[in-house]
């Protein structure tokens, strides 16, 4: 990848060439009407994201901003662990949330050195060493640390529910919003199970994450998974990654954690598989994933039958009321 990034800016930056006025003038006519040549499909990409080795840094948080070129949040502390970004929006694609499980009946006590200092006496390394000295600590006290961002589901449900056709799978199968299409009228916020877009205060438009998709046709791999110093974040086609991914939990459940598991890597009765999914070692509500995510498209049916079977019923209650005052 590093190559790729030395070839690129290596390219001579070329520009336009320069229009008159009556050729500027005639292509802003024609172009609204002029239909692109749709780009060949390619292999489906995504993300995998292994939440065992999540430091929490948030490196994945700045490089997103620092490519998509957005904007601060501003400093406000939340209180909420170390999370003071506290949830995605239009100008936070992705977010390092932060899971404490601690409890409050486990203690981590030095109870000989706490005798010491009670004494005004200096420990030595031998009562250091001690086994009185070991922590007590209870080993389920844990934090759990996770980077979210869009699923990037095979049948999303702001795809379904956009009216105007600014939500669109480009040729990676990524999820991806058009924004100058965008008429901000939030179906795709009230469609997504995960929370995932918001619209933009300034602008009104829909925002989400991009999984790139300007890198990805550059042959790049996403900035939040080039910055990731654990390779929490891994990059690449899907089916290549839900191989990596069972290994993993295969490989967890031998050293011990029998607890992991994937999350969204295949399909459900009421949801579809999604191309950026998570190993997590809880429950998913624990991480603040729905437990089972539901399409709301499935309702789609009973709700337009009830619809037709009300207008109906009120059409014949209609009908009898005026027959029955008619003179």
């Amino acid at each position: 990848m590093a190559s790729r990034e030395h070839e690129l800016s290596a390219l001579h930056q070329a520009s336009d060439p320069p229009r008159g006025q009556v050729a500027g003038l005639l292509r802003r006519l024609i172009y609204p009407f002029q239909r692109g040549e749709a780009p060949k499909p390619q292999t489906p990409t995504g993300f995998y994201t292994d939440t065992t080795v999540c430091i929490g840094c948030k490196a994945c948080e700045v490089a997103c901003k620092q490519w998509n070129q957005l904007p601060s949040d501003g400093f406000n502390w939340s209180g909420n662990s170390y999370d003071n970004t506290n949830e995605l929006s239009a100008t936070t694609w992705r977010h390092v949330k932060f899971i404490e499980q601690f409890s409050h009946e486990s203690t981590s006590t030095l109870t000989s050195l706490e005798q010491l200092a009670s004494l005004g006496q200096p420990a030595s390394l031998d009562q250091l060493a001690s086994p009185d000295t070991v922590s007590t600590e209870s080993p389920l006290n844990r934090w759990l640390m996770m980077s979210d961002h869009c699923k990037h589901c095979l049948a999303a449900p702001c795809h379904q529910a956009c009216p105007t056709g600014a939500i669109i799978q480009n040729e990676f199968e990524n999820v991806y919003i058009q924004a100058d299409i965008c008429n901000g009228c939030s179906c795709c916020i009230a469609a997504c199970p995960f929370g995932v877009i918001t619209r933009d205060k300034v602008g009104g438009h829909s925002h989400k994450c991009t999984l790139c998709y300007d890198r990805q046709r550059d042959g790049l791999e996403p900035a939040c998974a080039k910055a990731c110093p654990t390779q929490s974040i891994h990059f690449g086609p899907v089916e290549e990654l839900r191989e990596q991914a069972r290994e993993r939990v295969e490989q967890l459940h031998q050293r011990g954690v029998p607890q992991a598991y994937l999350y969204g890597d295949v399909p459900s009765e009421t949801y579809s598989e999604m191309h950026s999914f998570y190993l997590l070692v809880d429950r998913p509500s624990v991480y603040g994933l729905p437990d089972a995510p539901f399409n709301p498209w499935l309702h789609m049916m009973g709700d337009y039958v009830r619809s037709v079977a009300g207008g109906l019923a009120a059409i014949a209650v209609l009908l009898v009321v005026v027959f029955l005052l008619k003179p």
